[in-house]
């Protein structure tokens, strides 16, 4: 092998260096992720129980956002968080000697002879030294940052949508990505198939001006729910094409229970985490309802919450919980609602709470065991609930800013971690941030900066992929972020970041090719047909000899000249007094008691016809003279 690439290497010196098949330079993966490496973001603020004075709010934002982030410093490499899991021990050096190789751990120490203070002559190895306070302090200070493995190094941004991101879905196997926006429409991402550029391969309109408000993979990922707000939610296939819609209900039936579906915008749906059948949406309708994927006609079931005083009041959210047992729902007083899926079950709630949030709730989350139920709302906070013990919630994250009825909360994937984003106030000093905060601990634990000027809504932490998905936007942009970190991340945007763009090639040239038409030319031009001539003449009112049209509007019926835009003599002797409108000032019953006489004197119609049969008319003498007398 070795003399057959000397003859090559020979041989290619004979010829030109454009000769042959070039080789691709191929960019190292270093150089790749340096690109999309977090440096102009604002570094994360990480809170521990012993750290928790020294970072406690991200720096401000300064008049401008370049300027905001140019201001910030860029953290040193023993300052940066440790970010992925610890790294292997390393193997042990080969120790040599004069002639023998050492392969292993080194050799234990010999037990060495030593007198201590009291003449008592010890053994063995010495003693390891005795660790002060400051030190276990220390410790515990470095493993407290190193226990949270946030993947945040790097960046990218799917771009595309021109308002704020409302709805983001991720496939189980974290191949193919949905954001939904409120400019009304749907963008699906792939990153098998998708380059450095990011570009989306399709783009839906679920439904012509609603606002997309929920997107659902099915547990086998094959489908995907679209919730926006019509009062239809729709089905589609893996690759974006519809397979159908739910019916809506009758809005003129009271009862909610004899409609087919809801009649009023949805608001939030998620399909089942086991059954791919089963769907839950929720509605301004106040009703929550359970949906067969097989039957587009009806739902299988109708939820209506507990209320305080009839009425109408929406269910602005809903979530399954991880076997699909127990449905969650979040209404518009407030109140979190909980049922259990048994026999028999029905619109009772097992667990109500009432004045959960003193504003509408946009956003539930159930943990996996079934134990901690965290509820985001547009009162500013986070609250943790223990689904034992419901009457007072375990923690309460003010400070929160949330101004979109779609921002939500999620898990880490080992569940330590809580995520949820926050929106940008208009006198406030920081961006969007996404904020981490510790389960067990219930504190802060980080706040990573996505953007200076737009909010933060949804967030997901994927588990295969081991990467963050934030949605931003305001409006008139959005995007969806997603952190990641080489050495921890998998797949997903590691894959089409390393993937550049197809370059052109000289196959793909292509000369315009000028078209030639004679019959464009004057010389060549078709006749106009007599058809045309006609149509034209009759539009012209002077050659088709059209009569005026009758008078119209005010004017007619015997009120000329009313509007001034009648004849000019009509005006004219108007004006002047000629002509005069009695009638209008006449009382109507004088003037038909003014020919009383006449028609007494010389009837004409009815009268003359019953003259001879037509008896006298005898009154009733008044009683007023019978008194009298």
């Amino acid at each position: 092998m070795e003399d057959e690439a000397e003859i090559y290497d020979g041989i290619r010196a004979q010829f030109p260096l454009a000769f042959g098949k070039q080789s691709k330079p191929q960019t190292s993966l270093e150089k790749v992720h340096d690109a999309t490496r977090r440096s102009e973001q604002p570094p994360s603020t990480t809170t521990t129980s012993t750290a928790a004075s020294k970072t406690n709010d991200l720096p401000s934002l300064s008049s401008s956002p370049r300027a905001w982030l140019d201001s910030l410093r860029k953290p040193k490499a023993s300052e940066a968080p440790k970010v992925g899991p610890p790294p292997p021990p390393e193997p042990p050096k080969a120790e040599e000697d004069d002639d023998d190789v050492m392969i292993g751990p080194p050799r234990p120490p010999q037990p060495v002879e030593t007198e201590d203070d009291d003449g008592v002559v010890m053994i063995g190895p010495p003693r390891p030294p005795v660790a002060s306070e400051t030190d276990d302090e220390e410790e515990e200070e470095e493993e407290g940052e190193n226990r949270y493995r946030i993947p945040m190094s790097n960046e990218i941004v799917l771009k595309g949508h021109t308002k704020v991101v409302s709805a983001l879905a991720v496939d189980h196997s974290g191949s193919r990505v949905l954001s939904g926006s409120y400019d009304y429409t749907v963008r699906m991402y792939d990153f098998q198939g998708m380059n450095s550029r990011l570009q989306s391969f399709r783009q839906l309109e679920p439904f012509e001006g609603h606002q997309v408000r929920n997107l659902s993979w099915s547990p086998t990922s094959d489908r995907f729910l679209c919730v926006t707000g019509s009062a239809q939610a729709k089905i589609y296939d893996r690759d974006g094409l519809t397979l159908g819609e739910f019916v809506k209900g009758d809005m003129y039936i009271r009862d909610l229970k004899n409609t087919k579906g809801h009649i009023c915008g949805l608001t939030s749906g998620e399909w089942h985490p086991k059954n791919k059948e089963t769907i839950l949406t929720s509605s301004e309708d106040g009703s929550l309802r359970l949906w067969d994927v097989n039957d587009f006609k009806s739902q299988k079931q109708v939820i209506k919450p507990k209320l305080s005083r009839p009425g109408r009041v929406p269910v602005t959210t809903c979530a399954w919980n991880r076997e699909g047992k127990c449905i969650a729902g979040g209404v518009g007083d407030g109140s979190i609602q909980l049922w259990n899926l048994k026999p028999g079950w029905g619109s009772r709630p097992d667990i109500y709470v009432e004045k959960a949030h003193s504003d509408d709730i946009t956003g539930l989350k159930f943990s996996s065991d079934g134990r901690i139920l965290l509820s985001r709302s547009f009162d500013g906070s986070l609250k943790v609930w223990d689904l034992r013990q419901m009457k007072k919630p375990l923690k309460v994250f003010e400070d929160l800013p949330n101004h979109y009825a779609q921002t939500n909360i999620a898990f880490s994937p080992d569940e330590q971690l809580i995520l949820t984003g926050t929106s940008v106030e208009r006198e406030s000093t920081t961006g969007g941030l996404l904020c981490f905060f510790d389960r067990a601990k219930l504190e802060l634990v980080s706040r990573v900066g996505i953007s200076p000027t737009c909010s933060v809504v949804q967030c997901i932490w994927h588990p295969k992929l081991n990467q963050v998905f934030a949605t931003a936007g305001d409006k008139s942009q959005g995007g969806t972020h997603i952190l990641y970190d080489p050495t921890l991340s998998e797949r997903g945007a590691l894959v089409c970041v390393a993937r550049a763009p197809r370059k052109k090639s000289v196959d793909d040239f292509e000369i315009q090719p000028v078209i030639h038409n004679p019959h464009a030319l004057p010389l060549f031009r078709d006749q106009p047909s007599r058809k045309r001539q006609r149509e034209k003449t009759l539009k012209d009112p002077i050659k088709s000899h059209k009569p005026e049209l009758p008078i119209t509007g005010p004017g007619y019926g015997g009120r000329v000249g009313a509007s001034k835009g009648s004849l000019l003599t009509q005006y004219l002797m108007k004006q002047g007094g000629m002509i005069k409108e009695t009638w209008m000032e006449e009382d109507p019953r004088e003037a038909i008691l003014k020919y009383a006489d006449a028609a007494a004197k010389e009837p004409k119609f009815i009268a003359p016809a019953y003259a001879a049969t037509q008896p006298e008319t005898v009154f009733a003498k008044s009683d007023s003279e019978d008194e009298e007398k």
